[in-house]
């Protein structure tokens, strides 16, 4: 098979390969949603809710499918934002389209300020879709952990001429443990009873990558809050993983997405050297290496080379600070596929910010001075499980200002800030000035600081919060809101 074969064949849809177990919508629905009042030629999308196997089990999951079973979305780059999504998962819920920048009142996040989508109700989203990138869209509420999430991969003319194969993974965790019973238990607890940490101070300085080194007597770092009962690569754990074809020394761009509500992770390729194209969506200098680290909410673009030989190459995600680990499976034609264990021989890498230090936006934003600057300290501990963002209630900009915003971390746990309806540029880490990448969702380790900076260009109520979906919950989320 040829290149132009895997894309003609590959490239109509995300690629996300389901289990064999999930349930597709039903015809009825499919049908129904060709009638929809939303105007000619929206795309029909639903959320459902469908069955996956995890660990030899049955899972009942959601899904966001088009009318076809197609899992998430693909759209044209400068093209209308013109969705139907219609609610047929039983329960209200709203979906959020992270790394788009949609005017306000669409942007997915529950009373802000749009109500919630009851269930069977279809609601009409239009606007213009921007520039491509990989992108994604999940439920901004605990429905997330519940695999309330798919891939929106908006790819522009230069991507569709291209002679490489796109292969889309989506990360997460799972657990069997309702989201609300995990976050009670959390809450619960008084100094992470019953959860899994990870890999101490003691392993920090073989395995961080940069950012927040604790100093001698301080308390340990805190690296997973939650001991999940699987994680998955596009709904399958590594006993069962999924397998794509590729062509024997083809060109494949990987869109991986970090779509996991509390876990990090460093996407291993093996031993082929991938170049890092784009993050969050964004195109980056490239940065070539074989381990990348993504945290919650955040997503990287891959460019690799196969050999010519037929071999099998596995890509994983080595969860942060644990031997667990995820992934995918390169095949090319007459490659031999052994089992991979779901468990690897050592911890994964602490995710901190030495790639981050590396990164170079292709496309900046212009040098101007910054019109209002904020500063927000990140706080919070496991004790009681109460996170914060203090400085947070006064974010109020103007339109067409140069915003600077520095966030530090005065915890000790990391957290991957996400700003909705726009992009900001990294331009200092730890007191570093750099021109670094264009992005929405940035890491900021424990007793590390970031700095951002973006353009007021989208009028509105714009929440500002930690990734880690139980932070958010407890507490850790703030509005830049325009005045």
């Amino acid at each position: 098979m040829k290149r132009r074969e895997f894309l003609g064949g590959l490239m109509s849809g995300v690629a996300v390969a389901a289990s064999a177990a999930a349930l597709h919508p039903s015809r009825s629905w499919a049908e129904a949603s060709k009638a929809t009042s939303s105007g000619a030629g929206a795309r029909s999308l639903a959320i459902t809710k469908r069955v996956i196997e995890v660990n030899g089990r049955a899972a009942d999951v959601f899904g966001l499918l088009q009318p076809d079973g197609t899992v998430g979305l693909t759209l044209d780059a400068d093209s209308p934002f013109d969705v139907a999504l219609s609610n047929q998962g039983g329960e209200p819920t709203l979906i959020h389209w992270h790394g788009l920048a949609p005017p306000w009142d669409m942007d997915g996040v529950p009373d802000n300020p749009a109500a919630l989508l009851k269930a069977k109700e279809t609601r009409h989203y239009a606007f213009p879709v921007g520039a491509g990138g990989t992108h994604w869209m999940h439920a901004h509420t605990l429905q997330e952990q519940n695999l309330l999430a798919a891939p929106l991969i908006v790819r522009t003319a230069d991507d569709r001429q291209r002679d490489e194969q796109e292969v889309v993974i989506l990360l997460h965790d799972f657990s069997f443990t309702p989201a609300e019973e995990l976050l009670a238990k959390l809450k619960g607890s008084s100094a992470g009873h019953g959860m899994d940490h990870g890999a101490m101070m003691k392993n920090m300085a073989s395995n961080m990558q940069g950012g927040g080194m604790a100093m001698p007597g301080m308390a340990a770092m805190d690296l997973n809050d939650i001991e999940y009962d699987a994680y998955l690569a596009n709904d399958r754990t590594l006993d069962d993983p999924e397998v794509v074809a590729v062509e024997n020394g083809g060109r494949v761009r990987l869109r991986i997405i970090n779509g996991a509500t509390a876990t990090a992770f460093t996407v291993d390729t093996g031993i082929l050297t991938g170049q890092l194209i784009a993050v969050d969506g964004q195109s980056v200098q490239p940065v070539s290496g074989n381990r990348f680290p993504i945290s919650m909410g955040q997503r990287l673009d891959i460019r690799l080379e196969l050999p010519k030989s037929a071999e099998a190459q596995p890509i994983l995600a080595l969860r942060e600070g644990s031997d667990h680990r995820t992934g995918i499976i390169l095949a090319q034609s007459g490659a031999k596929i052994a089992k991979i264990a779901s468990r690897g021989k050592e911890p994964g890498p602490v995710v901190g910010l030495d790639l981050e230090e590396r990164l170079a936006a292709v496309t900046p934003l212009s040098a101007r001075p910054a019109d209002s600057r904020f500063e927000l300290t990140l706080t919070g501990s496991m004790s009681g499980y109460d996170w914060r963002i203090e400085g947070g209630d006064g974010l109020g900009v103007r339109e067409g200002e140069r915003i600077e915003i520095v966030m530090r971390n005065m915890s000790m746990m990391s957290h991957p800030m996400h700003l909705h309806g726009h992009h900001f540029q990294v331009v200092d880490i730890g007191g570093k000035v750099l021109g670094g990448a264009v992005r929405d969702t940035v890491l900021v380790p424990p007793m590390g600081s970031v700095k951002v900076v973006f353009d007021a260009n989208n009028p509105g109520r714009w929440p500002l919060h930690c990734h880690h979906l139980y932070h958010m919950a407890s507490g850790m989320m703030s509005f830049v809101a325009y005045t």
